[in-house]
């Protein structure tokens, strides 16, 4: 995991709460070139009920856009990419398939284009590229994983999963118990967390519910990153922990690639399913990822040949099997070895060509000095929010022993840098929410709401500012004071209109009156 050895110790430095230091760092970050490769939409474009850039204007600011966590910003060269792919079809047709064109390597010939992507994606998910394929929905690929790694028996058949697992996860897994004429009370085994009121999980209690199930357990599942409170699962020792009591492990990612700099191969996972529309920058419900360690995608052709099966049990599909016979139309399956033979469908060319045009981004740096960024950002962003609004506070409670336990928020996400990635999720006190969510969509702050209490927040290194840190929070700031004194003033917050005006429904008048 990254060193956090360079994380400047904010709280020592009495600008630190500056503007001006804000924007010191960024004049000193190596990866602020980086920024330039995406679109920012304005505050303007955000507001407007159009997509039509006529007699916009120019000069509106950008927006403050802290919601990687749930879908990247658009590259400045996917339009150039897609634009290139629609040419290749157009001028092409059907050869566009296996016609290699002269002038760019960037388009290659969609019969190679999976490979092309998996090659380029390899090394943000620390693999080898014959461990990696682009292809289907995370969820399907999460299918057709524990298709291959939940094989249950009558000795081991449960299936360990995060108690607050992303809804799809969960119900991968209870159709795959229900798939296996199992019981979803007796198979599904759910870690919880100790209490509401602090919603990680430790690495000890993971490690003592695996051992405490490891006789009757076949699978281990959980996310590098959980999606509501933004913890980074200590990865590598979690998956040695579940092979030395002989159960398999599989990680979703999704909030995990093009965030944290994860090493797949060496860590020994045996499966992985991620998305590419979050921190990959693919666009929405783009085509996902998968990673297969290369000791499961063997292919023993004696074997297989003599009909004795030959490779690891999945389901299969025509855009797994060896190239060199695909089209052939053998009805044969011979997997390409490695994660590519765990492909059904043949992938959309679109979809990979936007996900090219995001990687493309990503080679020019590297996880790694991503990762050194993001703990960066992170880190001053937990800084101000604990310490320069503390102007939210009476003066009775600035005189107290603990600024944090006094603010009408809280951090939920681990404090500690090895345990998080970009994200870190904030819960406001009761009824806060739509008053604060309000205040910062009417500034041009983008966020991520989970309701009932909780706003997650992602300065994602590749095209965030410290800057944008700095301006987010004294927004937050502002927003949070709007709120109390809103609910000072006995407010109801489901009352409140979508310009922060009170909405009243009196008896006279159905429908909703606003009331200025």
């Amino acid at each position: 995991m990254a060193s956090v050895r360079d994380l400047p110790n904010y709280a020592s430095l009495p600008e630190a709460q500056t503007k001006a230091y804000a924007e010191s760092l960024d004049s000193q970050d190596p990866l602020q070139h980086l920024r330039d490769e995406f679109i920012i939409p304005t505050i303007e474009d955000l507001q407007r009920d159009t997509i039509s850039r006529e007699g916009i204007n120019k000069d509106s600011p950008k927006s403050i856009y802290l919601c990687g966590n749930s879908l990247g910003l658009q590259p400045r060269l996917t339009s150039e990419r897609i634009r290139a792919y629609l040419d290749q079809w157009s001028t092409k047709g059907v050869f566009g398939h296996f016609k290699l064109l002269k002038e760019s390597s960037e388009l290659p010939p969609w019969v190679d284009i999976d490979d092309a992507a998996a090659a380029k994606m390899a090394g943000i998910v620390g693999a080898a590229p014959n461990e990696v394929a682009v292809m289907g929905t995370l969820t399907a690929n999460l299918h057709l994983a524990m298709a291959s790694f939940y094989r249950p028996t009558k000795e081991r058949w449960k299936i360990i999963l995060e108690g607050r697992a992303f809804p799809s996860d969960h119900y991968a897994v209870e159709s795959q118990i229900r798939h296996h004429n199992f019981n979803v009370d007796d198979s599904m085994l759910l870690i919880e967390p100790d209490s509401a009121e602090h919603p990680t999980l430790s690495t000890e209690k993971i490690l003592s519910i695996i051992d405490r199930h490891a006789s009757t357990t076949a699978l281990l599942l959980l996310p590098g990153i959980q999606y509501y409170t933004g913890q980074y699962f200590d990865i590598p020792l979690i998956t040695a922990h579940a092979h030395s009591k002989g159960i398999m492990v599989g990680w979703d990612l999704a909030h995990a690639v093009g965030n944290v700099d994860v090493r797949l191969h060496d860590w020994n996972v045996d499966f992985a399913v991620w998305c590419n529309y979050k921190y990959m920058n693919s666009g929405p419900g783009a085509i996902a990822g998968m990673f297969v360690h290369e000791k499961h995608g063997k292919v023993d052709m004696e074997q297989l040949q003599s009909g004795q099966g030959g490779y690891r049990p999945r389901l299969t599909g025509w855009w797994g099997g060896d190239k060199s016979i695909r089209f052939k139309m053998a009805n044969r399956f011979v997997p390409i070895p490695g994660a590519a033979g765990f492909q059904v469908s043949n992938p959309s060319a679109l979809d990979l060509t936007s996900v090219l045009a995001s990687l493309e981004i990503f080679h020019k740096t590297t996880m790694k000095d991503l990762r050194a960024k993001s703990i960066k950002l992170t880190g001053y962003l937990e800084y101000l929010l604990n310490q320069a609004c503390s102007s939210l506070l009476s003066e009775n409670e600035k005189d107290t022993s603990s600024i944090k336990s006094a603010l009408p928020f809280s951090i939920i996400t681990p404090t500690d840098p090895h345990f998080r990635g970009a994200q870190l999720s904030v819960r406001l006190s009761p009824d806060m929410l739509e008053l604060v969510m309000v205040e910062l969509e009417k500034h041009g702050v983008v966020v991520d709401e989970r309701r009932p209490d909780v706003i997650r927040v992602a300065p994602t290194p590749l095209y965030n500012t410290f800057t944008d840190v700095w301006n987010f929070v004294h927004i937050f700031q502002d927003a949070c004071s709007h709120a109390q004194t809103q609910l000072g003033d006995g407010r109801d917050p489901a009352d409140v209109g979508k310009d922060g005006t009170l909405m009243r429904d009196t008896e006279d008048q159905k429908g909703w009156k606003e009331i200025k």
